[in-house]
């Protein structure tokens, strides 16, 4: 079955969702279309989960509904919101005294739709943000690379402006984040998010940020001769402040944002709509700012360097029990989105400490992850099943290139139980592994890829402990298979029935047995022509006639041929040629009944009635005419050897087609025998069919 394209799959999705007066807002992340719904109840979630191109589905609280798609995501959204019905979306639904009732209940009843509304607020904040952490991080990775092969010194004290401003690519998606951090919460809380920025940004200017260590009047710095620490405070308006650098924090604008909206929701009841505009970010900035500067800055940072600290101890006195709590946490906090808010830890310890030791065990449970679908891709290919090779060559490459693990997980991992299993059993060998060998850490955000292993070190620890994971899931999925044996059974059965049936059913009549876009070519013993030749036939019988190759190269049979309709004999018998060339000429005297528009067959017929069907590669009709270059015309006379087509069979394989040519006898139930001579390697012209009347 084909994929839908996107434009389909949007309205089809539509109408699995209720419809689009059933859709109260609609957003997207990097793999998942997430729905605010009017009606959750509405959502016809069998119908969504068998679609071509939903990896799967996650039904939420507060009805929400998220739809993974994968990489394609930003496309289908797209579609979605430029359907003509999706004008009826986005309007609030109208509320009984019923709904308004049960609503207060719910709220009185401590229901833990809170906890959704509190993990949303934090994935909500970071993951708009995903494309710009993932572009820096792989710029990080590309210069850690060189520095790893001597090519500069990345981490120098006095490095070149060339690098100082390589530096500023990365540094300014990190230093830069907790403005960004506050506009997506502050979007999230529906309130304007430019008043989060601003708040935030008004303490990291280089005024404000300035004042740290300076001699600014009004400025105290103290060191803690112990630790070697130094401590600012300014002293503004009388009171004490203590400086931070807030750059690359992000417990600071959660917490400030939290509060602004109390501040900017209770402004807006109290100023009139008319002036609400300019007295409501006034007012906002003017009490947030100063309570940022002076209470939420400093605590944010204290909480934020406490929950590092902690993990840090763990790390520090039992490295192999935090190795391997964090890889076998992951696979259960993704799938729910609750990652970020580790995520979130790792960016607080690269601000405090330099560096960040939770990306390395996180990283085998991501190799883990790509490695159960790697065996899944390898048993997909041992089976034939295609869609599944399908879904696994993407979901792999989307994971070991860009170190996203939704596609493994809502494509395949999460709807055979089976896999779970034994990519935890890759997680927990991987974690022992990295923490025997005595952990690693980071200095930058990377996206746990094959393109950022250079940010790691030591990189060998590293590289041995994904490894483990990877193989370790790959081999448990591969020799266990993520289907039972009678899950295998019958799917085989019906792979094999299916295959069988569409063969038997192209055999039953010549005019069926050819794809649909080739039944033309079936069509040279209709009409006039096969009058001609059962005319004919009576004072042919008993002769042979000699098909030549229609092309240089190896003549196979076609049992070896990797389509069913050519080696079910469905269009008669005959020899592939695996081509050496791209010369393609004519196998027999005769009329050319037809000739594909495309270049990528031929019919002839013979004096005797003979039909000889010449067709260039499998499924070549999808190139459109692309790499063929056609010599001839329906309705000529040719003579064998003549030049039919030349064809570019760099362009065949690149289009990712085989380029064998095939070359059947299209009645050969008519005829006494057809034997195909294979086995040898011939020059256009050798004969290598021989037809018996």
């Amino acid at each position: 079955m084909n994929t839908p394209k996107t434009g389909a799959l949007a309205e089809m999705i539509l109408r699995g969702v209720g419809g689009p007066e059933n859709i109260e807002s609609l957003t997207h992340c990097a793999t998942r279309l997430r729905f605010q719904l009017h009606d959750g109840t509405k959502v016809d979630q069998a119908a969504l989960d068998a679609l071509d191109g939903v990896m799967g589905t996650v039904p939420q609280s507060g009805d929400r509904f998220q739809i993974v798609i994968g990489g394609a995501v930003a496309g289908v959204y797209s579609d979605i919101v430029n359907l003509p019905s999706m004008s009826k979306a986005g309007k609030p639904a109208a509320k009984s005294d019923a709904d308004v009732k049960a609503e207060i209940r719910a709220k009185g009843r401590g229901r833990f739709a809170w906890l959704d509304n509190f993990f949303e607020y934090l994935s909500d904040s970071f993951r708009p943000l995903l494309g710009v952490l993932l572009g820096a991080s792989l710029i990080i990775a590309i210069a850690s690379m060189l520095d790893a092969f001597g090519l500069v010194d990345f981490r120098s004290a006095d490095k070149s402006a060339t690098w100082v401003f390589v530096d500023a690519m990365w540094r300014s998606v990190l230093y830069f984040l907790p403005i960004m951090v506050a506009y997506n919460a502050a979007k999230k809380l529906k309130i304007d998010p430019w008043v989060g920025a601003a708040v935030m940004a008004a303490v990291m200017t280089p005024n404000f940020t300035g004042m740290i260590g300076s001699k600014t009047p009004g400025v105290t710095t103290t060191t803690n001769a112990t630790l070697g620490t130094s401590e600012s405070v300014a002293h503004v308006f009388g009171l004490p402040m203590q400086l931070n650098d807030y750059g690359g924090q992000v417990f600071v604008p959660l917490l400030m944002v939290a509060l602004l909206a109390l501040v900017y929701k209770g402004l807006k009841r109290i100023f009139p709509e008319n002036v609400q505009m300019v007295f409501v970010p006034f007012f906002s900035m003017l009490i947030m700012i100063p309570l940022t500067a002076f209470l939420i800055g400093p605590l944010g940072v204290w909480a934020g360097n406490g929950l590092g600290s902690g993990l840090s101890w763990l790390n520090g006195h039992a490295p192999i029990v935090f190795a391997i709590v964090i890889p076998m946490l992951y696979p259960f906090l993704v799938p729910l989105g609750l990652h970020w808010p580790l995520n979130a830890l790792m960016l607080q310890n690269i601000n405090t400490l330099g560096y960040d030791f939770i990306q390395g065990p996180m990283g085998t449970w991501n190799f883990a992850c790509f490695g159960a679908t790697a065996g899944v891709l390898l048993l997909s290919i041992r089976h034939r099943e295609t869609m599944m090779r399908q879904t696994a060559t993407g979901a792999l490459a989307a994971g070991v290139l860009g170190g996203i693990s939704e596609p493994s997980l809502y494509g395949i991992h999460l709807r055979f139980k089976r896999i779970y299993p034994r990519m935890l059993a890759g997680c927990l060998v991987g974690g022992v592994t990295i923490g025997i060998l005595g952990g690693v850490n980071t200095e930058a955000f990377a996206f746990t890829s094959l393109l950022t292993i250079p940010v790691f070190d030591p990189m060998i620890k590293y590289i041995i402990a994904i490894s483990v994971a990877f193989f370790t899931a790959m081999a448990l999925v591969y020799f266990a298979d993520y289907r039972t044996k009678e899950e295998r059974a019958q799917v085989n059965a019906e792979r094999d029935a299916a295959a069988a049936e569409k063969a038997a059913a192209k055999a039953t009549v010549p005019a069926q047995a050819v794809k649909a876009e080739e039944r033309e070519l079936v069509t040279v013993g209709a009409g006039t022509g096969a009058s001609a030749g059962s005319a004919t036939g009576s004072a042919a019988e008993g002769k042979s006639l000699e098909l030549k190759a229609p092309v240089a190269g190896r003549v196979i049979g076609l049992g070896e041929i990797e389509d069913p309709v050519f080696s079910s004999r469905a269009l008669g018998e005959g020899v592939g040629i695996e081509p050496a060339d791209g010369r393609i000429v004519a196998p027999v005297d005769g009329e050319l009944i037809t000739v594909a528009d495309t270049g990528h067959a031929y019919g002839i017929r013979t004096a005797d009635g003979t039909e000889v069907l010449v067709h260039v590669g499998i499924d070549t009709v999808q190139m459109k005419g692309d790499g063929f270059d056609v010599h001839v015309k329906a309705g000529q006379k040719v003579t064998a050897g003549d030049h039919l087509a030349d064809v570019d069979l760099d362009a065949v394989r690149a289009a990712g087609h085989p380029a064998v040519t095939l070359m059947t006898v299209l009645n050969t139930a008519e005829m006494t025998s057809v034997e195909p001579r294979v086995g040898q390697d011939v020059t256009a012209g050798t004969p290598v069919v021989t037809v018996r009347r």
